[in-house]
Protein backbone atom coordinates (compact mmCIF):
# COMPACT_ATOMS: atom_id res chain seq x y z
CA UNK A 1 0.00 0.00 0.00
CA UNK A 2 1.50 3.43 -1.16
CA UNK A 3 2.18 6.16 1.39
CA UNK A 4 -1.24 8.34 -0.38
CA UNK A 5 -3.52 5.38 0.65
CA UNK A 6 -2.15 5.17 3.87
CA UNK A 7 -2.24 8.94 4.31
CA UNK A 8 -6.26 8.73 3.19
CA UNK A 9 -6.97 6.28 5.61
CA UNK A 10 -5.70 7.50 8.13
CA UNK A 11 -7.69 11.22 7.23
CA UNK A 12 -10.82 9.00 6.92
CA UNK A 13 -10.56 7.39 10.11
CA UNK A 14 -9.69 10.90 11.75
CA UNK A 15 -13.02 11.99 10.14
CA UNK A 16 -14.56 8.82 11.59
CA UNK A 17 -13.79 9.16 15.27
CA UNK A 18 -14.44 13.00 15.38
CA UNK A 19 -17.86 12.32 13.91
CA UNK A 20 -18.30 9.59 16.66
CA UNK A 21 -16.67 11.99 19.39
CA UNK A 22 -19.57 14.46 18.31
CA UNK A 23 -22.22 12.19 18.35
CA UNK A 24 -21.24 10.94 21.68
CA UNK A 25 -21.28 14.22 22.78
CA UNK A 26 -24.22 15.80 21.50
CA UNK A 27 -25.67 17.44 24.20
CA UNK A 28 -22.62 19.10 24.93
CA UNK A 29 -22.19 20.52 21.53
CA UNK A 30 -26.26 21.36 21.35
CA UNK A 31 -25.53 23.75 24.37
CA UNK A 32 -22.78 25.29 22.88
CA UNK A 33 -24.84 25.99 19.87
CA UNK A 34 -26.26 29.49 20.61
CA UNK A 35 -22.96 30.48 21.60
CA UNK A 36 -20.86 29.72 18.54
CA UNK A 37 -24.13 31.00 16.38
CA UNK A 38 -23.69 34.31 17.84
CA UNK A 39 -19.89 34.30 18.25
CA UNK A 40 -19.45 33.40 14.04
CA UNK A 41 -22.30 36.43 13.54
CA UNK A 42 -20.62 39.02 15.68
CA UNK A 43 -17.18 37.89 15.90
CA UNK A 44 -16.10 36.11 13.06
CA UNK A 45 -17.78 36.71 10.26
CA UNK A 46 -17.41 40.87 10.87
CA UNK A 47 -12.95 40.27 11.36
CA UNK A 48 -13.39 38.19 7.94
CA UNK A 49 -15.44 41.11 6.45
CA UNK A 50 -12.69 43.76 7.72
CA UNK A 51 -10.35 42.63 5.63
CA UNK A 52 -11.72 43.22 2.43
CA UNK A 53 -13.41 46.39 4.08
CA UNK A 54 -10.13 47.63 4.44
CA UNK A 55 -9.22 48.09 0.79
CA UNK A 56 -11.86 50.15 0.19
CA UNK A 57 -13.98 53.51 0.68
CA UNK A 58 -16.88 52.66 1.94
CA UNK A 59 -19.17 55.08 3.76
CA UNK A 60 -22.81 52.61 4.62
CA UNK A 61 -24.91 54.79 2.12
CA UNK A 62 -22.81 53.81 -1.33
CA UNK A 63 -21.18 50.77 -2.41
CA UNK A 64 -17.92 49.86 -1.33
CA UNK A 65 -15.03 51.54 -3.52
CA UNK A 66 -11.61 49.19 -4.09
CA UNK A 67 -8.80 51.57 -3.01
CA UNK A 68 -6.32 49.43 -2.93
CA UNK A 69 -3.57 50.60 -0.36
CA UNK A 70 -4.69 53.65 -0.19
CA UNK A 71 -6.29 53.40 3.37
CA UNK A 72 -3.17 51.92 4.95
CA UNK A 73 -0.43 54.10 3.01
CA UNK A 74 -2.94 57.21 4.97
CA UNK A 75 -2.76 55.47 8.07
CA UNK A 76 0.81 54.83 8.47
CA UNK A 77 2.12 58.35 6.22
CA UNK A 78 -0.47 60.87 6.98
CA UNK A 79 -2.90 60.13 9.78
CA UNK A 80 -0.72 62.03 12.52
CA UNK A 81 -3.38 60.91 15.00
CA UNK A 82 -3.75 57.43 14.11
CA UNK A 83 0.46 57.31 14.49
CA UNK A 84 -0.08 58.74 18.11
CA UNK A 85 -2.94 56.36 19.14
CA UNK A 86 -0.33 53.74 18.42
CA UNK A 87 2.10 54.88 21.09
CA UNK A 88 -1.12 55.79 23.18
CA UNK A 89 -1.79 52.02 22.98
CA UNK A 90 1.29 50.35 23.67
CA UNK A 91 1.94 52.69 26.85
CA UNK A 92 -1.29 51.09 27.88
CA UNK A 93 -0.93 47.92 26.86
CA UNK A 94 2.86 47.39 28.55
CA UNK A 95 1.31 48.94 32.20
CA UNK A 96 -2.45 47.18 32.20
CA UNK A 97 -1.33 44.23 30.71
CA UNK A 98 1.32 42.81 32.23
CA UNK A 99 0.31 44.16 35.53
CA UNK A 100 -2.88 43.21 35.44
CA UNK A 101 -1.95 39.58 34.66
CA UNK A 102 0.06 39.68 37.72
CA UNK A 103 -2.36 41.61 39.60
CA UNK A 104 -5.21 38.95 38.72
CA UNK A 105 -2.77 35.99 39.51
CA UNK A 106 -1.91 37.05 43.06
CA UNK A 107 -5.14 38.34 44.55
CA UNK A 108 -6.39 34.72 43.13
CA UNK A 109 -3.74 32.78 44.86
CA UNK A 110 -4.03 35.17 48.14
CA UNK A 111 -8.11 34.23 47.91
CA UNK A 112 -7.24 30.77 47.48
CA UNK A 113 -6.14 30.41 51.06
CA UNK A 114 -9.11 31.86 52.45
CA UNK A 115 -11.74 30.14 54.39
CA UNK A 116 -14.36 29.26 51.55
CA UNK A 117 -17.35 31.35 52.33
CA UNK A 118 -14.51 34.28 52.37
CA UNK A 119 -13.60 32.82 48.90
CA UNK A 120 -16.99 33.86 47.50
CA UNK A 121 -17.08 37.52 49.12
CA UNK A 122 -13.42 38.67 48.21
CA UNK A 123 -13.83 37.21 44.57
CA UNK A 124 -17.30 38.91 44.31
CA UNK A 125 -15.64 42.27 45.56
CA UNK A 126 -12.74 42.13 43.22
CA UNK A 127 -14.48 40.75 40.20
CA UNK A 128 -17.56 42.85 40.58
CA UNK A 129 -15.52 46.31 39.21
CA UNK A 130 -15.66 44.68 36.01
CA UNK A 131 -19.38 44.54 35.87
CA UNK A 132 -20.52 47.80 36.80
CA UNK A 133 -20.51 51.46 35.31
CA UNK A 134 -17.66 53.01 37.74
CA UNK A 135 -17.15 56.02 35.68
CA UNK A 136 -19.44 58.32 37.71
CA UNK A 137 -17.30 57.54 41.34
CA UNK A 138 -14.44 57.87 39.74
CA UNK A 139 -15.44 61.16 38.30
CA UNK A 140 -15.86 62.51 41.40
CA UNK A 141 -12.99 60.58 43.04
CA UNK A 142 -10.64 62.50 39.82
CA UNK A 143 -13.11 66.04 40.05
CA UNK A 144 -10.97 68.59 39.12
CA UNK A 145 -12.66 71.41 41.98
CA UNK A 146 -11.71 70.94 45.66
CA UNK A 147 -14.81 68.37 46.35
CA UNK A 148 -12.83 65.85 44.19
CA UNK A 149 -11.68 63.08 46.78
CA UNK A 150 -7.97 63.38 45.28
CA UNK A 151 -7.82 67.25 45.56
CA UNK A 152 -9.86 67.11 48.69
CA UNK A 153 -7.18 64.75 50.01
CA UNK A 154 -4.01 66.30 48.68
CA UNK A 155 -4.55 70.20 49.86
CA UNK A 156 -5.18 68.98 53.24
CA UNK A 157 -2.08 67.86 53.56
CA UNK A 158 -0.51 70.68 51.82
CA UNK A 159 0.99 69.21 48.60
CA UNK A 160 -1.43 71.11 46.49
CA UNK A 161 -1.81 74.63 46.95
CA UNK A 162 -4.86 74.09 43.82
CA UNK A 163 -6.80 72.02 42.22
CA UNK A 164 -5.49 69.61 39.36
CA UNK A 165 -7.35 69.36 36.71
CA UNK A 166 -7.05 65.29 36.46
CA UNK A 167 -9.69 64.68 33.49
CA UNK A 168 -9.06 67.49 31.20
CA UNK A 169 -4.89 68.22 32.01
CA UNK A 170 -3.36 66.63 29.29
CA UNK A 171 -0.34 65.16 31.61
CA UNK A 172 -2.73 63.23 33.81
CA UNK A 173 -5.69 62.06 31.18
CA UNK A 174 -3.78 58.80 30.10
CA UNK A 175 -2.15 58.14 34.04
CA UNK A 176 -6.08 58.71 35.07
CA UNK A 177 -7.26 55.80 32.75
CA UNK A 178 -4.71 53.84 33.08
CA UNK A 179 -5.45 53.42 37.01
CA UNK A 180 -9.26 52.85 36.04
CA UNK A 181 -8.49 50.36 33.23
CA UNK A 182 -6.44 48.35 35.89
CA UNK A 183 -9.18 48.23 38.64
CA UNK A 184 -11.75 47.18 36.08
CA UNK A 185 -9.01 44.44 34.79
CA UNK A 186 -10.19 41.82 37.03
CA UNK A 187 -12.67 39.83 34.72
CA UNK A 188 -12.75 36.70 32.89
CA UNK A 189 -9.15 36.34 33.60
CA UNK A 190 -9.29 36.67 37.47
CA UNK A 191 -12.14 34.52 37.36
CA UNK A 192 -10.70 31.49 35.15
CA UNK A 193 -7.08 31.83 37.55
CA UNK A 194 -9.60 31.26 40.57
CA UNK A 195 -10.80 28.36 38.90
CA UNK A 196 -7.53 26.78 37.98
CA UNK A 197 -6.21 27.25 41.94
CA UNK A 198 -9.48 25.39 42.80
CA UNK A 199 -8.66 22.13 40.60
CA UNK A 200 -5.33 21.86 41.34
CA UNK A 201 -5.29 18.16 43.06
CA UNK A 202 -3.64 18.24 46.79
CA UNK A 203 -2.20 15.45 46.36
CA UNK A 204 0.30 16.94 44.11
CA UNK A 205 1.40 18.99 47.16
CA UNK A 206 1.58 15.96 49.44
CA UNK A 207 4.28 14.67 46.48
CA UNK A 208 5.86 17.63 46.58
CA UNK A 209 6.57 17.46 50.06
CA UNK A 210 8.07 14.21 50.36
CA UNK A 211 10.30 15.30 46.96
CA UNK A 212 11.93 18.08 49.28
CA UNK A 213 9.42 21.20 48.79
CA UNK A 214 9.11 22.74 51.87
CA UNK A 215 8.13 26.56 51.47
CA UNK A 216 4.81 27.71 49.63
CA UNK A 217 7.07 29.68 47.03
CA UNK A 218 8.81 26.59 45.98
CA UNK A 219 5.23 25.08 45.80
CA UNK A 220 3.82 27.89 43.19
CA UNK A 221 6.94 27.53 41.01
CA UNK A 222 7.03 24.02 40.94
CA UNK A 223 3.43 22.60 41.06
CA UNK A 224 0.92 25.32 41.46
CA UNK A 225 2.31 26.82 38.30
CA UNK A 226 2.91 24.33 35.90
CA UNK A 227 -0.57 23.01 36.85
CA UNK A 228 -2.60 25.84 35.59
CA UNK A 229 -1.31 26.27 32.16
CA UNK A 230 -4.73 26.27 30.11
CA UNK A 231 -5.99 29.13 32.81
CA UNK A 232 -2.21 30.80 32.43
CA UNK A 233 -2.45 30.73 28.65
CA UNK A 234 -6.47 32.24 28.25
CA UNK A 235 -5.62 34.48 31.18
CA UNK A 236 -3.23 36.07 29.34
CA UNK A 237 -4.92 36.28 25.98
CA UNK A 238 -8.13 38.26 27.96
CA UNK A 239 -5.67 40.72 29.41
CA UNK A 240 -3.98 41.39 25.81
CA UNK A 241 -7.69 42.15 24.41
CA UNK A 242 -8.33 44.17 26.70
CA UNK A 243 -5.33 46.17 27.03
CA UNK A 244 -4.77 46.38 23.32
CA UNK A 245 -8.84 47.30 22.99
CA UNK A 246 -9.08 49.62 25.69
CA UNK A 247 -10.47 52.59 24.93
CA UNK A 248 -14.46 53.17 26.29
CA UNK A 249 -12.52 54.01 29.99
CA UNK A 250 -11.00 57.40 28.50
CA UNK A 251 -13.96 57.94 26.19
CA UNK A 252 -16.48 57.95 29.30
CA UNK A 253 -13.79 59.07 31.71
CA UNK A 254 -11.80 61.91 30.14
CA UNK A 255 -13.94 62.50 27.04
CA UNK A 256 -13.94 61.61 23.52
CA UNK A 257 -11.26 63.30 22.12
CA UNK A 258 -9.28 63.23 25.06
CA UNK A 259 -7.36 66.64 25.31
CA UNK A 260 -4.64 66.78 22.74
CA UNK A 261 -5.56 63.02 22.18
CA UNK A 262 -3.20 62.34 25.36
CA UNK A 263 -5.57 59.31 26.11
CA UNK A 264 -6.69 58.77 22.56
CA UNK A 265 -5.83 54.69 21.30
CA UNK A 266 -6.26 52.59 18.22
CA UNK A 267 -9.84 51.33 19.20
CA UNK A 268 -10.70 54.80 19.74
CA UNK A 269 -9.55 55.98 16.68
CA UNK A 270 -11.38 53.22 15.18
CA UNK A 271 -14.86 54.32 16.47
CA UNK A 272 -14.42 57.46 15.72
CA UNK A 273 -13.57 56.79 11.93
CA UNK A 274 -16.29 54.06 12.13
CA UNK A 275 -19.63 55.27 14.46
CA UNK A 276 -18.57 59.10 14.40
CA UNK A 277 -17.72 59.77 10.86
CA UNK A 278 -19.25 56.55 9.21
CA UNK A 279 -16.09 55.84 6.85
CA UNK A 280 -15.91 52.10 7.34
CA UNK A 281 -13.08 51.18 4.68
CA UNK A 282 -10.78 53.32 6.87
CA UNK A 283 -12.39 51.94 10.07
CA UNK A 284 -11.88 48.43 8.93
CA UNK A 285 -8.19 48.95 8.52
CA UNK A 286 -7.36 50.19 11.74
CA UNK A 287 -8.85 47.16 13.13
CA UNK A 288 -7.16 44.96 11.22
CA UNK A 289 -3.64 46.78 12.19
CA UNK A 290 -5.25 46.29 15.48
CA UNK A 291 -5.71 42.45 14.78
CA UNK A 292 -2.65 41.42 14.09
CA UNK A 293 -0.87 43.56 16.56
CA UNK A 294 -3.27 41.76 19.53
CA UNK A 295 -2.32 38.19 16.91
CA UNK A 296 1.46 38.89 17.05
CA UNK A 297 1.11 40.09 21.09
CA UNK A 298 -0.90 36.72 21.78
CA UNK A 299 1.79 34.35 19.14
CA UNK A 300 4.37 35.58 21.74
CA UNK A 301 2.60 34.26 25.08
CA UNK A 302 1.68 31.49 23.57
CA UNK A 303 5.45 30.25 23.10
CA UNK A 304 6.44 31.62 26.63
CA UNK A 305 3.76 29.19 28.23
CA UNK A 306 4.15 27.04 25.75
CA UNK A 307 5.97 24.76 28.56
CA UNK A 308 3.24 24.73 30.76
CA UNK A 309 0.56 24.08 27.85
CA UNK A 310 2.22 20.53 27.36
Amino acid sequence: MDKDSIGKKTRRENRRLTLLAIKQNKACYAMLAPFMLLFLVFTIIPVVMSLPMGFTDFNMAQTPKFIGLSNYTTLFLSDKIFLQSIRVTIVFALFTGPVSYVLCFVLAWLINELHPKLKTIFTLIFYAPSMANVYTVWQLIFSGDTYGYINSFLMNLGLINSPIQWLTDANYVLGVSIVVQLWISLGAGFLSLRAGFQNIDRSMYEAGAIDGIKTRWQELIHITIPSMGPQLMFAAVMQIVSSFTAGTVAQNLVGFPSTDYKAHTIMTHAYDYGWVRYEMGYASAICMVLFVAMYAANKLIGKVLSKYLD
